[in-house]
C-alpha cells in the first residue's frame, strides 16, 4: 500500500477503510446495544481508526499489546487472516458472551492467538512493561533455542495513549527499553503513542508528547497525522521497517482525535465546548481514506454505500448474536483464572529431584542421588535453582544484583558463572521493568525466575502482578500464559540491618490476588521441593507463583543452642504439593499453626512448654495462597485446641485467613491467635516492641492449654 504511487490499485484503499469502518459502526452498534440492556462496555475506538494502518503494515507474527482503543487495528490485522470473524469477535465481547474467542465473555479486550493479539485489560499503561520483557526476550529466546510462536524477525507492537505516556509505568518501561539498547541488546518495540490530546478530560498539553520524547537519545521518533493517511501511511512503514531492521526501539506518535466521548457514560459537553467538537469532525480519519479512495477512483456515492452496508452487517450480526449463552456460574467464570495440573506437574518436579545432587559425585545416570549435605535455607535455595537450570534450559533468572553478585544475600551465587549471561543476569532498577521482563519472558517461551529484592520494593510494582500477571489467563481463557516463579526476600526479625525497608511483613497484597500462589519456605529441607512445585507449575500450567524467602532464616544454622546446627536441612526429595502443609512436631495438647519465622519461633516455644507439661503440636502452613485449609483443620482437630502464630500484622495480617478457615471448617475447639502490631518496622532494638515474640507465644499457648482443663 504505497499511496500516489503510478501503479496503486484502488483495492489498499478499500481494505484500509474496511477496517476503519467497521471500527466505527462497532461503536455506533456498541451504545444501540447498550441503550438495549444487551451491552457492558463502550470505551470506543472512533477518531482512532487510524490505527488500522499499523494494523496492516505489521503482520501476525509480531505480538500486539494493544490500546483500548484499537478496533481498527483489530478489524485491519484480521484481514490477514482467511476466515477470522472481527465484527462478530467484538459484538460477543461487548455482549459479554461465552464463546467470544479470547475472554470467553468475561470482559471485551482486543485479542486473539490467531492474530498475534494479547488481551490487555484496561489498566493504565500497565502493559509496556511485559511489552519490552517481550521484546528483550526474543533474542534471548532464540540464542537459548527456545521455541515461541512469534516469527523469528518478530517486532512487538505497543499502543497506549498520550495521558498514559505520562504514567510512571509508561515512562519505565520506555526508560528499560532505552536503556538495554544502549547496552547493545537488541529491543525490537514500536511505541504507539496515539495521541488525541485529553485524558478523559484532562488536557495534554500542545507539543507535550513530541517534547517529552522527541528528542531523546536512543529512541528513534516519528510523527504522523492519522487524519491523513496518505502521508501517515510511509511514516507507518518506515517506523515498522526501522524496528525490525535495527532491533532498536522506535517511538511512533501518531496524532488522532476522539469521538463519542471517553466513554458511553462521560458527558464530554461538560468540558469541551461545542465549537471544539464540531471543528475535530475535519480530522476524522475515515474522510482522510474515503479522500483517497475518490481520488483514486471510486465514487462518492460508492464509498457511502459500502461505509452503510458494513453498518448494516454489523446490526444483522448483532441481531443474530442476540441471547447467546452467557457465562452461567462462578465454576465457569473462574475456570482459566488457574489452571491446575497437579499430576504433570509433580511428575516434573520429579525428573528434577532425581537429578539433584548428592552428597557426592554426580554419576549422570539419573536415577535419585539420595540426600544431599545439610544446608541452610539460602544454600539450599541455591542449589534447587542451580539443578533446576540444569535440567531446563527454558529457566531463566534475573534482578537487581542477582548476577556477578549473586544476590545481595549470596542466594544465586555462582549461577551466572555456570549458566552464563543469557540466563543469569542483572536488570535494572526498576521492580516493574523485573516484573514485566518475567510477563514477557513467559509469552517467549521461557520460564522466568525473576528475584526481588526485598518485599518492600514490590508495592510499587504490585499492580505487574495483580493486573497483569494474573489476568492474562483468565482474559485469554488460557491460551496466553506468563509463568513465572517471583523469589521475595521478606518478612522481618533480622539483626544488625533493618529497618522498614528490609523488614517487611505485608503479604495480604499477594493472598488477594486471585490464582497465584504464594510459598513461604522456612526450613532448608523444605525449601528445594517447594520450589521444584512452584517451577513446575509455572512450566506446566503457567502458575504465577511468588516464592517469599524469610530474610532472618537465609544464614540461620541453629534452632535452640549456640551450634546445634538444628536449623540446617538436607534435600531428602520428598514432594511438596502446592496447598499441603507439613507437621514439624507432633503434641497432644494444642496445635500451633504457623509459617516463615514463626516455624522456629513456635517449635522453640514449644520445647519450653514441655517443660511446664504442656505438649504442643507444631504445623508449618508452607502456603499462604491457597491455604492448606484441609491440613490445618485436620491439626487443629488432632488436638482440640488451636493457636495462629501469625509474624505479619494482626490487621489483615495471614492469621485472619487460618482463623476464617477454621471457623468456616466447623472447627468448635478454643482458639487464638498472636501475630505483630499494626505497625511499620523500626530500626534496631525498637523492632522489638512491635514484632511477635516468643514470649507472648509461650504466654498465649500457656492460656489456651488452661481453658480447655478448667473448664
Amino acid at each position: 500500500m504505497r499511496p500516489h504511487q503510478p501503479d496503486l490499485e484502488i483495492d489498499p484503499w478499500w481494505q484500509l477503510f474496511e477496517a476503519q469502518a467497521s471500527s466505527r459502526q462497532l461503536d455506533l452498534v456498541a451504545r444501540e446495544l447498550q441503550a438495549r440492556g444487551s451491552a457492558y462496555y463502550t470505551i470506543g475506538s472512533a477518531g482512532h481508526e487510524s490505527n488500522a494502518m499499523l494494523g496492516l503494515a505489521t503482520t501476525v507474527g509480531d505480538p500486539a499489546l494493544l490500546h483500548y482503543r484499537s478496533g481498527g487495528f483489530y478489524c485491519a490485522r484480521a484481514g490477514q487472516l482467511p476466515g477470522a470473524t472481527p465484527v462478530r469477535d467484538v459484538l460477543q465481547g461487548l455482549m459479554c458472551l461465552a464463546d467470544e474467542p479470547i475472554a470467553g465473555g468475561r470482559h471485551k479486550v482486543f485479542g486473539h492467538p490467531e492474530l498475534g493479539i494479547i488481551p490487555q485489560t484496561s489498566t493504565i499503561a500497565s502493559h509496556l512493561p511485559r511489552s519490552v520483557g517481550l521484546a528483550i526476550a526474543l533474542q534471548r529466546a532464540s540464542r537459548l533455542g527456545i521455541d515461541h510462536e512469534w516469527g523469528d524477525d518478530a517486532i512487538v507492537v505497543c499502543s497506549f495513549g498520550d495521558a498514559s505516556a505520562n504514567h510512571s509505568t509508561a515512562t519505565g518501561a520506555i526508560n528499560t527499553a532505552v536503556n538495554t539498547a544502549y547496552r547493545g541488546l537488541p529491543v525490537p518495540i514500536l511505541f504507539v503513542c496515539e495521541d488525541n490530546g485529553l485524558g478523559i478530560s484532562v488536557r495534554t498539553p500542545a507539543g507535550w508528547i513530541e517534547h517529552a520524547y522527541g528528542s531523546r537519545p536512543g529512541l528513534d521518533y516519528l510523527a504522523a497525522d492519522g487524519a491523513d493517511p496518505a502521508a501517515a501511511w510511509p511514516v507507518i512503514t518506515e517506523a515498522v521497517a526501522r524496528v525490525r531492521d535495527h532491533r532498536r526501539p522506535v517511538f511512533l506518535h501518531l496524532r488522532t482525535v476522539r469521538y463519542l466521548a471517553h466513554a458511553g457514560s462521560d458527558a464530554e459537553i461538560g468540558y469541551r465546548k461545542p465549537s471544539e467538537i464540531e471543528a475535530s469532525y475535519d480530522r476524522d480519519p475515515l474522510l482522510g481514506t474515503a479522500g483517497e479512495l475518490i481520488t483514486a477512483g471510486a465514487s462518492p456515492a460508492a464509498v457511502l454505500e459500502r461505509y452503510d452496508r458494513i453498518g448494516e452487517e454489523i446490526r444483522a450480526e448483532a441481531t443474530r448474536l442476540a441471547g447467546g449463552r452467557q457465562l452461567a456460574s462462578a465454576t465457569e467464570v473462574m475456570e482459566p483464572l488457574a489452571p491446575r495440573h497437579p499430576g504433570l506437574a509433580a511428575e516434573l518436579a520429579a525428573q528434577w529431584t532425581r537429578t539433584r545432587p548428592g552428597p557426592g559425585p554426580s554419576t549422570g545416570s539419573g536415577n535419585d542421588p539420595g540426600p544431599g549435605p545439610a544446608r541452610t535455607l539460602a544454600e539450599s535455595i541455591n542449589a534447587t535453582l542451580a539443578t533446576i537450570m540444569d535440567a531446563d534450559r527454558r529457566v531463566i533468572t534475573f534482578g537487581e544484583d542477582v548476577g556477578v553478585k549473586g544476590g545481595v544475600y549470596g542466594v544465586t551465587r555462582g549461577l551466572a558463572r555456570r549458566f552464563g549471561a543469557a540466563r543469569v543476569f542483572d536488570t535494572i532498577l526498576d521492580e516493574q521493568s523485573i516484573l514485566g521482563l518475567g510477563l514477557g519472558a513467559g509469552l517467549a517461551g521461557l520460564v522466568p525466575i525473576p528475584e526481588i529484592q526485598y518485599l518492600a520494593y514490590l508495592h510499587n510494582a504490585e499492580d505487574q502482578l495483580r493486573g497483569e500477571a494474573a489476568t492474562l489467563s483468565f482474559f485469554s481463557r488460557g491460551r496466553f500464559r506468563n509463568p513465572m516463579v517471583v523469589r521475595i526476600a521478606g518478612l522481618a526479625y533480622q539483626k544488625g540491618f533493618g529497618g522498614h525497608f528490609h523488614n517487611d511483613d505485608a503479604v495480604a497484597v499477594l493472598r488477594d490476588i486471585p490464582g497465584i500462589v504464594v510459598a513461604c519456605p522456612s526450613r532448608a529441607d523444605d525449601a528445594p521441593a517447594m520450589l521444584r512445585s512452584c517451577v513446575a507449575a509455572a512450566a506446566t500450567d503457567g502458575t504465577v507463583a511468588v516464592f517469599l524467602e524469610p530474610i532472618a532464616l537465609y544464614h540461620t544454622r541453629d534452632l535452640h543452642e549456640p551450634g546445634d546446627g538444628g536449623w540446617l536441612g538436607v534435600d531428602h526429595g520428598e514432594p511438596a504439593p502446592i496447598g499441603r502443609a507439613r507437621a514439624v512436631r507432633s503434641g497432644a495438647d494444642l496445635t500451633m499453626i504457623t509459617f516463615g519465622n514463626g516455624v522456629p519461633m513456635s517449635l522453640r516455644a514449644a520445647a519450653a512448654l514441655a517443660d511446664q507439661g504442656v505438649d504442643a503440636a507444631v504445623l508449618d502452613l508452607r502456603w499462604l495462597a491457597p491455604l492448606p485449609t484441609e491440613d490445618l483443620l485436620a491439626a487443629a482437630l488432632r488436638t482440640g485446641r488451636a493457636l495462629v502464630v501469625d509474624e505479619t500484622r494482626h490487621a489483615g495480617g495471614v492469621g485472619e485467613g487460618v482463623i476464617t478457615a477454621l471457623v468456616e471448617g466447623g472447627f468448635t475447639g478454643p482458639m487464638a491467635r498472636v501475630a505483630s502490631a499494626d505497625s511499620f518496622v523500626p530500626l534496631g532494638a525498637a523492632a522489638q516492641h512491635v514484632l511477635l515474640d516468643e514470649r507472648e507465644i509461650i504466654k498465649a499457648a500457656t492460656t489456651l492449654a488452661g481453658k480447655d482443663r478448667t473448664a
